[in-house]
């Protein structure tokens, strides 16, 4: 039925058609609109679960009426059902709003609730949700929402994130905010850093397992005042490094073999190097550790601390230039300048307190299960130990992903209990 029963010349006219999704609709719906000679002002379209809903904006000079009569007859002849709003148009040009960010909710699950709280702490910040699409529905459900501000509100620079980040953990839920637009989708290279972030795990208490319970016990204890950022890292690291004095210089080719990656890694690095990204590890651990990941993975970069070996055993020192925090940030420097990326078009991911310079160096810095002096910089952050939800933070959806690893026979989807 039509909201409106009069209107004038330079009508616009809003047609949305809902039913069941079947080959067709568009092009009966658009054949009904191109006997009338209207002009086209916006269309958008959403399936879920099959079910279609179509919006088709148009501008009429003739008989609206007329018009809403030819469309809902050719909607009802392929049991289609349609909605008209008639409405006069007061401006030669429509105006549209134009999103100014981008949010993405992920959640096992998301629930109403939580979208709900999501929802009103938008509308609490003057934000309109302009338009909202799923980017994934494992092993995460992840919703993608572009949202634009009330012209009319106004509100410090950051307000958007602040009160999404306070938000995401009453609701359940992670929450990244970015702004919309070519930034967000020009970024060209990525770092992870290795330990708890790529690999699972800390790869000196794996190294100091091997010297004895009590070794490992000492590292652990150290490693974690580090990653919250209570001692130094490089005292913490040298004080780790000696534990490991005399081992044989075997035991690092062992760790190297045992190394598990997090689940969703190989994901992750497959589908970015797809795209043209340049990836590569920058660690506070060690390079005869961890350089076989880049083999294994295709890496582009890799930037690690060397342990010193002496007849075959470790001396319990480093030797060379020391990858701690500050080191980070300068080796995400070179490899950008190495491919020629500006450091806006770099996006870094990590999980400790040593990771702060690099994440705030890069354009986008992801706190992966972190600590909270992490969290507490990061541009945005993730709870759950899926690193394939990077991804859908960058606006790559699932789909995208499945239907690129099915062209090359390697999808093999595994249900998550």
């Amino acid at each position: 039925m039509s909201e409106a029963s009069q209107a004038g010349p330079g009508t616009t006219v809003l047609f949305t058609v809902t039913g069941p999704d079947r080959p067709g609709v568009s092009s009966v719906l658009f054949a009904a609109l191109t006997r009338h000679g209207v002009e086209l002002l916006d269309v958008e379209q959403v399936v879920i679960r099959g079910r279609l809903t179509l919006g088709t904006l148009v501008r009429t000079d003739h008989d609206p009426e007329a018009l809403q009569e030819a469309v809902e007859q050719a909607m009802a002849a392929i049991s289609m059902q349609v909605h008209t709003t008639i409405g006069v148009s007061d401006d030669p040009e429509e105006r549209r709003r134009h999103s100014t960010h981008v949010v993405v909710v992920l959640g096992r699950p998301i629930t109403a609730r939580a979208f709900a709280m999501v929802a009103e702490a938008l509308a609490e910040v003057g934000a309109n949700i302009d338009s909202i699409r799923r980017v994934a529905d494992y092993p995460v459900t992840g919703l993608e929402l572009e949202v634009s501000p009330d012209p009319g509100a106004h509100h410090p620079p950051g307000t958007l994130r602040a009160k999404l980040v306070d938000v995401a953990p009453r609701a359940g839920v992670d929450i990244a905010v970015e702004r919309a637009g070519l930034a967000r989708r020009s970024k060209r290279l990525i770092v992870f850093d290795v330990d708890s972030t790529l690999v699972q795990g800390e790869v000196i208490e794996m190294l100091a397992a091997r010297a004895g319970s009590a070794a490992e016990a000492e590292v652990r204890a150290i490693t974690d005042a580090a990653m919250r950022g209570e001692i130094d890292f490089v005292e913490s690291l040298r004080k780790r490094v000696a534990v490991l004095a005399g081992l044989p210089a075997t035991v690092l080719d062992e760790v190297a073999q045992q190394l598990q990656l997090t689940p969703g890694a190989r994901t992750t690095i497959r589908t970015l190097k797809r795209l043209g990204f340049r990836c590569g590890i920058v660690s506070g651990g060690f390079v005869q550790v961890v350089s076989g990941l880049v083999d294994q993975l295709g890496l582009d970069y890799c930037a690690a601390n060397e342990l010193e070996v002496v007849d075959g055993r470790l001396t319990g020192r480093l030797v060379g230039e020391i990858i701690d925090r500050p080191g980070k940030a300068a080796a995400l420097r070179r490899f950008a300048e190495q491919y020629h990326v500006p450091l806006e078009q770099c996006v870094a991911v990590g999980d400790g307190a040593n990771d702060i310079d690099m994440l705030s160096t890069a354009g986008l810095g992801i706190a992966f299960n972190a600590k909270p002096a992490l969290r507490e910089v990061a541009d945005t952050a993730l709870s759950y130990p899926y690193l394939d939800a990077v991804l859908f933070i960058l606006g790559i959806t699932r789909d995208e992903v499945e239907r690129a690893d099915a062209a090359e026979g390697l999808l093999r989807r595994v249900p998550i209990p």
